[in-house]
């Protein structure tokens, strides 16, 4: 695995006052139990949350591919689709680099996905981004571990 997928910071993150109170007794009354136990908590929840996340992530990843292939098969490839969903967003920059296409090759697909629906075009100053609004909006609503 080349990154981590399990983020246990995030439940930490959120149950904060649980997890230094009770890193305090094992400091101070060196009581392991309830700590390992909230820790496994937290591995629990996190992971049924990842597992979810991973899931649904490959659901959307096996539609858009189906949709590229049935609208746009001439441009499908699945260095494409990999690129779609490195992050929530892409750039013209990002497909030229990663497919090693023209800069105006890379505009063209990217137009022609948002014409089927599978991005949608933002201009930020002078830039345009390519957002996965499906995916974006997977990752914006993933609910608290608490």
């Amino acid at each position: 695995m080349d990154s981590p997928v399990l983020y246990l910071s995030r439940y930490i993150n959120q149950k904060k006052s649980d997890y230094y109170r009770l890193l305090q007794t094992v400091r101070t009354e060196n009581t392991w139990e309830e700590f390992i136990l909230y820790m496994l908590e937290g591995i629990e929840k996190t992971s049924n949350q990842t597992t979810y996340l991973i899931r649904n992530i490959k659901e959307l990843m096996q539609s858009h591919k189906n949709k590229i292939k049935t609208d746009l098969p001439k441009i499908y490839s699945q260095d494409l689709l990999n690129n779609l969903f490195r992050h929530p967003y892409t750039k013209i920059e990002f497909l030229c680099e990663e497919l090693s296409i023209e800069r105006r090759t890379a505009g063209k697909y990217l137009d022609q996905l948002v014409n089927i629906g599978v991005l949608t075009k933002h201009k930020i100053k002078k830039d345009n981004f390519y957002l996965n609004h499906a995916l974006f909006s997977l990752l914006s609503n993933i609910q608290p571990l608490l």
